[in-house]
């Protein structure tokens, strides 16, 4: 077990198997329905980040100095390409439930092909890390929230989620130092993109998000509907308070308040089943109760 959540990334080539997944397990946690939706809608636009990601620090690496810096990125690059196969596989299934996220989904992916031949490398490298703030953040409050938002849930996208998220705080202050290392003193311009990567997911979202909720009917049962646009905005809102820290120019995500030496159990013991060998392509009930050691 590492120090700190951040101490060691490592990459962990996994695919995971979603054509087996019904049409009534799409919104695949019985936990939180609408958690699962939200973090589908999101998911969305995620693949086409990640693939951005890849291709801005492949495209600049090789002007870093520090050592354990170019190690880092080599292992976020690592990650994140694993990371984007995976989500894709997952639109692809959710583009058969909901045919109108083909349009989000296309639009998403132009854009981020527009930014990386028309924007110049300050926005590239800016508008990473000010993503990643929220990837990392997203990481730490579903893993602290894991039993209300997927205690009870679909294995193999629990499965996904959950390795998702442990290596997104795993890589979490990545993005940042590789910012850091171009453009030291512009502690503006980096909080700035902060700002802008936040409406870029919350606009992202809501598309995608809009698409599922009619897709599922919920208008037909006002207070349902109600209750989904409700936890979106909850869920917003809590990413965009726990984003507050990082606007201060003193601000690293190794110290950021949610992020310490005192690491989440379920990241903990993922990682050490992992590591022993399991499966963590499904995790159902009894595989986490086992991995978790409770009775």
């Amino acid at each position: 077990m590492s120090a700190h959540p951040m101490d060691n990334i490592a990459v962990r080539p996994l695919r995971f198997k979603f054509s087996d997944v019904s049409d009534r397990d799409v919104l695949w946690s019985r936990s939180s329905p609408w958690f699962s939706m939200f973090i589908n809608a999101l998911g969305v636009d995620v693949p086409h980040f990640e693939r951005f990601l890849v291709r801005v620090m492949r495209e600049h690496r090789n002007e870093l100095h520090d050592a354990d810096l170019i190690q880092d990125v080599r292992a976020i690059i690592g990650q994140e390409a694993h990371h984007a196969f995976n989500f894709r596989d997952w639109t692809e299934r959710l583009i058969e439930k909901y045919p109108e996220l083909q349009t989000v989904d296309e639009s998403a992916r132009r854009g981020f092909e527009e930014s990386f031949a028309r924007k110049d490398k300050q926005f590239q490298i800016g508008f990473v890390a000010g993503y990643e703030t929220f990837t990392f953040l997203g990481g730490m409050i579903i893993l602290n929230r894991y039993r209300e938002l997927m205690g009870d849930a679909n294995p193999v996208l629990r499965a996904l989620w959950v390795w998702h998220q442990v290596e997104e705080v795993e890589h979490g202050a990545v993005a940042f130092d590789f910012y850091k290392a171009f453009y030291p003193d512009k502690e503006w311009y980096r909080r700035w993109m902060v700002v802008r990567a936040f409406a870029h997911i919350a606009a992202e979202t809501f598309k995608a998000y809009r698409v599922m909720v009619r897709g599922e009917g919920l208008y037909r049962s006002p207070l349902k509907a109600l209750s989904a646009w409700r936890f979106f905005v909850g869920f917003a809102s809590d990413l965009a308070r726990a984003a507050l820290p990082v606007l201060s120019s003193h601000y690293h995500p190794c110290e950021h308040p949610i992020c310490n030496d005192e690491q989440n159990t379920v990241a903990v013991a993922w990682r050490d089943f992992h590591q022993a060998g399991g499966d963590t392509r499904a995790l159902n009930n009894a595989t986490i109760t086992a991995m978790l050691g409770e009775a």
